[in-house]
């Protein structure tokens, strides 16, 4: 019964793992990303693959850390700290927003060799740490949902990974096959201004209904 429970726990985790990538909250804060200078490079598809799993991997990363702190002491995480990871995300989705639109007058190429390199070390860092973001703001939800339905240490911990897995394939398939549209619109300089500001307004607006709730429920 053990391993059928972790092989099903893991077929399930990655599934829903892939639709989590897709809850609105991520997909802005990506879309944000995604709309920001040498985003997509010269190879779009590949690079936006790369931008939504960088942000799977900082999303992985926390998740399972915390998770499996929890699952191995057996408890859930404090309301009042889910509640702060939640209004994290909200304040993250806000700044991000307000970085696409108003980052748009300071858009101007590179052409050196070191700026290209450091925009590449930008671009893979930052997905990196909100994908770290979002794990912890869904930590708490996860834990207590792998400690009612499963009832061993490894089923528990190996769903959390399996589902960590999920979301970074899930981001990194729907960023790739953005990338290429993205590339090309970005090629008309009116369009990229007019994208970012319509991604960095739903980003903000998102990120502000995001925090009034969890405000206002506290």
């Amino acid at each position: 019964m053990p391993a059928f429970e972790i092989l099903t726990g893991s077929a399930i985790g990655t599934l829903f793992g892939m639709r989590h990538a897709l809850e609105p909250d991520h997909l802005a804060a990506v879309s944000t990303l995604m709309t920001t200078p040498s985003a997509t490079g010269d190879r779009p598809r590949v690079h936006a693959a790369m931008l939504g799993a960088s942000w799977g991997v900082g999303h992985t990363l926390s998740l399972v850390v915390v998770g499996a702190a929890l699952v191995l002491l057996r408890a859930e995480l404090p309301a009042r700290v889910a509640d702060a990871f939640e209004l994290l995300v909200a304040i993250m989705l806000i700044a991000l927003g307000a970085r696409a639109i108003f980052g748009v007058r300071f858009r101007a190429s590179r052409v050196n060799g070191h700026a290209h390199r450091h925009t590449h070390w930008t671009s893979a860092r930052r997905p990196l740490l909100v994908g770290a973001v979002h794990g912890l703001a869904g930590s708490g939800a996860l834990t207590a949902l792998v400690l009612a339905t499963l009832s061993t240490t490894a089923a528990r911990i190996t769903y959390m990974t399996l589902f960590g897995v999920g979301s970074t394939l899930g981001m990194a398939l729907l960023s790739g096959v953005l990338g290429w549209p993205l590339a090309k619109l970005s090629a008309n300089g009116m369009t990229t201004r007019a994208l970012s500001v319509a991604v960095g307004c739903f980003s903000i607006g998102l990120g502000v209904f995001w925090g009034y709730r969890i405000i206002t429920s506290a």
